[in-house]
């Protein structure tokens, strides 16, 4: 069962850390809406690397797709435009 508090909960801030743990957050809610949530920090970690992984997987999803439909470079040519770049020649 979710735990939800009112923000104004937070004068006594103790009590609603107290009540945080892994996969047991505390919602806090503004004039009866959801408004934030505090989570254990451990968790927050784990979240934030699926957020960097999901948004890795997109981005080389779209490559592959890119790379299907309008054609592959090639590795040389793909390392040459890298090594110009970051050799201050482009």
């Amino acid at each position: 069962m979710p735990n939800i508090k009112p923000v104004s909960d937070l004068r006594n801030y103790g009590e609603v850390l107290r009540d945080v743990a892994i996969g047991s957050p505390v919602f806090l809610t503004k004039n009866g809406h959801g408004c934030y949530a505090v989570v254990d920090i451990e968790e927050y970690k784990v979240y934030e690397k699926s957020v960097a992984w999901q948004s890795l997987k997109t981005e080389l999803d779209e490559g592959r797709k890119s790379g299907d439909e309008n054609g592959w470079i090639p590795a040389d040519a793909v390392r040459k435009k890298f090594e110009e770049k970051y050799n201050g020649k482009d």
